[in-house]
């Protein structure tokens, strides 16, 4: 598995104009791409002058990633600064069909060191059952609420 992070994220609100701070945390297992450094710098910081909601801007990172690397899972958060008097965090976790997490690494966020709900039960998903999961939809669509 591999972790980056980015304590200097900066977006602006669309409907204000400021500028929105973040820290954006990237974990994933690759198949055969991984990110260069230097290009996922570039590619973040091109975010700075776009005006963009949190929960569409980490999606289109996650999404972008997956298009450039192809990994077998992954994990996108995004953790914004206080506005208003309300912490955002986004987390998107994407995973293949045929992969599964090994355990000792969906039961724990390594970059929060708590239990992390959204990546155990996508790391579980193996046969069907009646609990309901989260499945994350592209970007200018809403989170589907499905049984599975």
């Amino acid at each position: 598995m591999i972790s980056c992070e980015t304590p200097e994220f900066t977006c602006l609100c669309p409907r204000s104009g400021f500028p929105d701070l973040a820290t954006i945390s990237l974990r994933y297992v690759p198949d055969h791409s991984i990110v260069e450094l230097k290009s996922l710098k570039l590619y973040i910081n091109r975010y700075r002058n776009e005006h963009a909601f949190h929960e569409a801007v980490i999606n289109q990172i996650c999404n972008d990633l997956i298009a450039y690397i192809d990994p077998r899972w992954i994990e996108v958060a995004g953790d914004f600064n206080v506005r208003g008097n309300i912490r955002t965090v986004v987390t998107v976790v994407h995973a293949r069909p045929d992969y599964r997490l090994p355990d000792y690494l969906s039961s724990v966020s390594k970059s929060r060191g708590r239990t992390n709900a959204v990546t155990a039960a996508a790391a579980r998903r193996r046969a069907p059952s009646s609990r309901v999961c989260w499945r994350f939809a592209p970007v200018g669509t809403q989170t589907i609420r499905t049984q599975g």
